[in-house]
């Protein structure tokens, strides 16, 4: 069997209103939902994956538009898309782990749908609303958005490369394995699209207004060398809330699950065991 046929037979696939959404679902007990990083997909959780699915029933979808998941061809909201597998799951309410984009995932889903959710974790991330401030994350960002619009595939991962070291550290001292599985997993959700086609995704307005209303316990994990504005976005997210809090996992970057998953299982672990 290869590599493709093998993971492509640990898949299931949600038929929506606008294709299939890949996902993969393992172990047994209280739902938790692991939503992965922008241009990733649920592969950059294979460390948590099996570590969790001991105790817990693990869902871990492609977002629209990523990994194995159709591309969008209508207007779609990531909390729709996530309401509408849970529920043909049967599942929820859900805790919800979210990495990046996947944190806003999370937020927009527990802002639209709080009966589906029972819980939040953020990491790198915060609400829909992302708030760049750094002037080097605001450069980082405008130059990928230019060689992605440019179609320099070669160029974009390089730079997507400097992103996942953050603003402290080089490439080189992130681990080669994880480097090297990030540019593999947003090389391929590059793949799927093509300079300049429509952006489908529709934002949700002013999510931050509710936040401050949302009651579930929500912890915000940190890598301490990740990008300052990322982390602010979590703990703001952590601060609003009615039940908020955050730990940092020291010298890891914008991935702590990948850089130091041992330490991240163990501090998410202990947070579901709370609840």
């Amino acid at each position: 069997m290869t590599a493709a046929s093998e993971l492509a037979s640990e898949l299931s696939f949600f038929a929506s209103a606008d294709g299939d959404l890949a996902y993969r679902d393992t172990g047994t007990g209280d739902p938790v939902v692991l939503l992965h990083s922008g241009f990733a997909d649920h592969r950059v959780f294979d460390a948590q994956l099996p570590s969790l699915a001991a105790d817990f029933r693990v869902i871990a979808p492609d977002i629209r538009g990523h990994g194995f998941s159709a591309n969008a061809s209508k207007p779609f909201r990531w909390a729709d898309d996530l309401a509408g597998l849970l529920r043909h799951l049967d599942l929820g309410p859900a805790v919800l782990v979210g990495l990046s984009m996947g944190a806003a995932v999370a937020t927009d889903t527990a802002l639209e749908h709080p009966e589906l959710v029972r819980a939040i974790v953020v990491s790198g991330g915060g609400t829909s609303v992302f708030e760049y401030k750094d002037p080097e994350l605001l450069e980082h960002t405008a130059r990928a958005g230019q060689l992605l619009a440019a179609g320099d595939i070669a160029g974009w991962l390089d730079q997507f490369t400097r992103g996942v070291a953050g603003p402290h550290r080089t490439p080189d001292q992130v681990a080669p394995s994880v480097i090297h599985r990030l540019r593999e997993l947003t090389a391929h959700t590059i793949s799927k699209h093509t300079p300049g086609e429509k952006d489908w995704y529709v934002p949700l307005t002013d999510p931050w207004s509710g936040v401050p209303k949302l009651e579930v316990p929500v912890l915000a994990i940190h890598g301490a060398v990740d990008w300052p504005d990322s982390i602010a976005m979590a703990q703001r997210f952590a601060d609003t809330v009615q039940n908020g809090r955050s730990v940092t996992i020291e010298g890891v970057g914008h991935y702590p699950n990948m850089e130091k998953p041992e330490r991240f299982n163990e501090i998410l672990t202990g947070f579901l065991r709370s609840l």
